[in-house]
């Protein structure tokens, strides 16, 4: 068993999901895998059951009855991974928007440089995103500017899905309690650690957008982390 737990939320993966596991399984650190599946109606589950066989102790499989969010779908694997002991517990796409190779600088960032929460930052060295369209990289980037200015966290890429969390920052801000479930998690995680006077640094690393499957973001996502933030911020840190 390793230390540290790599949780890749899916819905309808299967053009991805073998690649990212076996990429992953091929880094020169031992990471295990939860795959937490929603229910993805083309045979995302399916994929990831076959692969069990060849990996039984590294690869594991969660599969919820419905499309709940993405921040439930990582608090579902935050809690799946605590309760098994895992000392890290890392974010990360299905679709190689965040790279597999970066995992290990994730990682050293907490156990060698004294991270508790190390974050694959697009916008801590200038703007390193590949294939997006520029609508979209501006809206990501200001996006990111915004929340700083309003909740005063030193943080660039406060929107960034590829983080490395320590078990005590999680076990710490309460997961039954975060509100969100879009874009607006990966705010109110950072958020309530860094409130917590946890230790959160960035790590630069190159997003590169999604070449098979369909994205999942929606103007509902947008809406909730540009407003949601503002909320967050009046209310103070839930307790």
């Amino acid at each position: 068993m390793s230390d540290t737990l790599v949780i890749i939320p899916t819905y309808n993966e299967k053009e991805n999901i073998e690649a990212i596991i076996r990429a992953t399984f091929s880094q020169e650190k031992v990471f295990d895998i939860l795959v937490v599946d929603d229910n993805s109606p083309d045979g995302t589950a399916t994929i990831v059951e076959s692969l069990m066989l060849e990996f039984p102790n590294q690869l594991f499989i969660e599969k919820r009855t419905g499309k709940n969010g993405l921040g439930t779908a990582y608090i579902h694997g935050f809690k799946w991974g605590l309760n098994k002991n895992y000392d890290y517990l890392i974010e990360m796409d299905a679709d190689f928007s965040h790279n597999p190779n970066d995992l290990i600088r994730l990682y050293n960032s907490c156990v060698v440089d004294g991270a508790d929460v190390s974050i694959g930052s697009r916008y801590s060295v200038g703007v390193n995103v590949v294939n997006w369209p520029m609508n979209r990289v501006l809206l990501s980037y200001f996006a990111s500017k915004y929340v700083r200015f309003i909740t005063g966290i030193p943080v660039h890429d406060t929107t960034a899905g590829f983080v490395c969390w320590s078990r005590k920052v999680l076990e710490t801000i309460q997961l039954d309690k975060i509100k969100f479930v879009g874009y607006a998690f990966q705010i109110e995680m950072k958020y309530k650690a860094w409130k917590h006077k946890f230790n959160v640094k960035e790590v630069s690393v190159i997003f590169t957008d999604r070449t098979l499957g369909e994205s999942k973001m929606s103007g509902g996502i947008v809406y909730e982390a540009l407003f949601g933030v503002i909320k967050m911020r009046l209310k103070g840190l839930p307790k």
